[in-house]
């Protein structure tokens, strides 16, 4: 947990995360709602049709609101999802109305379960010569693929797929 927010009584931490999470899901749904028009014609715009952007449009057409509050709690689905809501055009009010039962989720998570995970992962990760040469290939992993994507899509003039 970060330094800051330890020694906090709960409901204080509840709350900073709860402000937190509110936060970044509000400017990522208006960055994405306001950047919609210009954004189709810069280097953006490749992001704007990506298939990821795609998929999760489609889940708030199939779906509804009820996954943005739902993607609070799926690793990797929560920034797209808000950004996917203001792609969208969603009205705020009803966005809003769907975040924060997801943002009030995310905090309780956070605050109980979610950073002592992680970190008992990181330990025991960094604990080991094994745990660090792991860390060490996800990173290289990670390189080799967005130079890969990199290298495709100058190539190709367009997004890459990976095969």
């Amino acid at each position: 947990m970060p330094s800051f927010l330890e020694g906090l009584p709960f409901r204080w931490l509840l709350l900073a995360l709860f402000l937190v999470v509110f936060c970044r899901a509000q400017a990522t749904y208006w960055v994405a709602r306001l950047a919609v028009t210009g954004a189709s014609r810069s280097r953006w715009g490749g992001w704007l049709r990506s298939p990821a952007v795609r998929r999760e449009s489609a889940l708030l057409e199939r779906w509804g609101l009820p996954v943005v509050t739902a993607s609070f709690v799926v690793v990797g689905l929560q920034t797209v999802m808000n950004a996917a809501a203001g792609l969208a055009r969603v009205a705020w009010w009803r966005y809003t109305v769907a975040m924060v039962p997801g943002c009030v989720v995310w905090a309780l998570l956070y605050a109980t379960v979610g950073f002592a995970v992680f970190w008992a992962v990181v330990a025991a990760l960094a604990g080991s010569p094994w745990g660090v040469a792991a860390i060490g290939g996800l990173v290289v992993a990670a390189a080799v693929a967005l130079t890969v994507i990199h290298r495709r899509r100058r190539r190709t003039g367009g997004p890459a797929r990976l095969p």
